[in-house]
């Protein structure tokens, strides 16, 4: 799990897509949905193994990543595979859903 800014996204996450998926998770310190899915997600990286790495970005300090990206409510995860967004979910859904999106999109 890697934590990322704004200006470390086009490198660690859009450039590392390129070789392996990467799942972006939007997130914010007062979002309980959102501490609730974190380790969900980070249980799912540890499963899938070398499958994809998990980004961690907090929309309060990276504002403009989150605007592109369209997140209008958190969490909101996105799958960025070749630098593209080619999947994505919003809410704290449960461990079974998490593991039946990633294996539909990895």
């Amino acid at each position: 799990m890697i934590e990322v800014t704004e200006k470390e996204f086009q490198e660690k996450v859009l450039k590392r897509s390129l070789k392996i998926p990467v799942v972006v998770d939007f997130w914010a310190s007062w979002c309980m949905p959102c501490k609730i899915l974190a380790p969900v997600l980070e249980r799912m990286e540890k499963y899938y193994r070398d499958k994809f790495v998990l980004a961690k970005v907090n929309i309060d300090e990276n504002k403009e990543v989150a605007k592109t990206y369209n997140v209008m409510s958190i969490p909101s995860v996105k799958m960025i595979k070749n630098g593209k967004t080619v999947a994505e979910f919003t809410g704290a859904i449960p461990e079974e859903v998490v593991k039946e999106w990633l294996d539909r999109n990895l």
